[in-house]
């Protein structure tokens, strides 16, 4: 299928954007956080000394056979993109961490089987854990297999009521508009990264609904269904790496009886206020740090958009440095 991109995304109106939500909200949070505090003066210290030009590696971003099968490949790594506070249980293939085990694992499927459909993702929890090469034995990888495949059943009903059955077509109907598509996606229940902090209210988050659209742009080389005319206006893709990228550089610190948790690898719950100010002010500082990027006395980068900024700070977070020091972990389906 040749590479169309479809018409510019107008809104029509000044209502708030997804993103837009996500950059309020998260703003909040850090006005009033007790267990994460921003250190300005590390973010302008970390805005000189990032490798701005480290090379991703991320294979839920490379194109894999024609549009359909890199749209349907994207769309279904994205949609199991998440599970990290599973990941220390989870059986991984050497050298590689839990999101690259998974990534991997789903590309050999598909390098064996061909383009995903949809009637393809409505495989039992038993095929799935065959897939990503673990075991049902009530573990919390058993736990985080079930859960990837109430998430693949959900893409599977999602894209055929909304596409008919075709993954270009999710592309397609958002118009080339990143909020569009990220608001679309949130149909899915596990999409609807929202939560309730005492203090401020409703925070909003999307992880997965944001990096989405980063990855189509990256894998179609920002062209045809890689083309999104508000791509700049994506916010960091909240997670527990970056974060902890930003904690060991001191632009964040937590509060020390949080810090004993995270180091003694307790499950900080989805949801508390303490799982919500680590993604909210990491959200916060990752727009400070653009900033700071953006606008530096040495080699400034103008264009550098907040999703790029992430990814690099997400592969920084690889490092041997990161690695050996404990970041949060939280048994959920939101990152």
């Amino acid at each position: 299928m040749a590479l169309t991109p479809p018409p510019p995304y107008d809104d029509g109106d000044m209502s708030e954007t997804i993103f837009e939500r996500v950059r309020r909200t998260c703003a909040a949070v850090a006005d009033i956080s007790s267990h994460v505090r921003i250190h300005d003066d590390a973010i302008e210290t970390l805005a000189d000394r990032l490798d701005l030009d480290r090379q991703p590696n991320d294979p839920g971003q490379d194109p894999i056979g024609d549009a359909e099968s890199t749209a349907a490949f994207v769309l279904t790594l994205d949609a199991i993109n998440f599970g990290s506070g599973y990941f220390p249980s989870l059986r991984k293939r050497p050298g590689q961490s839990g999101y690259h085990t998974v990534a991997a694992s789903l590309r050999d499927w598909v390098d064996l089987n061909g383009t995903i459909t949809t009637a393809s993702l409505r495989r039992d929890v038993g095929d799935w854990a065959q897939v990503f090469g673990q075991d049902l034995d009530g573990s919390p990888a058993h736990e985080l297999m079930e859960l990837f495949t109430i998430a693949l059943h959900d893409l599977a009903d999602f894209v055929d009521t909304t596409a008919d059955g075709r993954f270009v077509g999710v592309v397609e109907a958002a118009q080339g508009s990143a909020a569009a598509l990220a608001e679309s996606l949130t149909a899915m229940p596990f999409y609807r990264d929202v939560h309730e902090h005492p203090f401020t209210g409703e925070v909003f988050l999307y992880k997965r609904a944001q990096i989405t659209a980063q990855d189509l742009a990256v894998a179609f080389a920002g062209e045809g269904y890689g083309r999104f005319g508000d791509l700049d206006q994506l916010t960091m893709f909240a997670d527990n790496l970056v974060p902890h990228v930003l904690r060991v550089e001191g632009v964040l610190e937590f509060a020390p009886d949080l810090l004993r948790r995270i180091e003694a690898v307790d499950d900080i719950t989805i949801g508390s206020p303490e799982e919500i100010e680590i993604r909210a002010c990491g959200v916060t500082a990752v727009e400070r740090l653009a900033a700071a990027v953006r606008s530096r006395a040495v080699d400034p980068r103008p264009n550098l958009t907040t999703g790029s900024l992430d990814n690099i700070l997400w592969n920084t977070g690889a490092g041997p440095t990161y690695k050996a020091i404990p970041r949060h972990r939280s048994r959920c389906v939101f990152y």
